[in-house]
């Protein structure tokens, strides 16, 4: 039987940085979800991710994510990541 373990992860950016990790975020591969939100912790936008359509989203995410980042700001962006299980020994 295969599991997969989940990972979260927060990011703390500040305006145009938005868009920089979130195309760092994009490229790893292995990124489940992304969740952007403000300084208020208000969720601003959620950004599921399916393995294998990554190219061809990033370019509108991240034009979304630029339109958000032009607000100023800080913002925070939770990471869920999906790691291969553990080889068992």
């Amino acid at each position: 039987m295969s599991q997969q373990v989940e990972q979260r992860m927060v990011h703390r950016v500040r305006g145009e940085a938005l868009v920089a990790k979130v195309k760092e975020l994009l490229h790893e591969g292995t990124v489940r979800r992304l969740v952007i939100k403000d300084a208020k912790g208000h969720t601003v936008m959620e950004i599921p991710v399916t393995a294998g359509v990554v190219a061809a989203i990033v370019a509108p995410v991240v034009t979304a994510v630029a339109a958000v980042a032009a607000l100023a700001g800080d913002w925070t962006i939770e990471v869920e990541h999906r790691e291969p299980p553990a080889s068992e020994g």
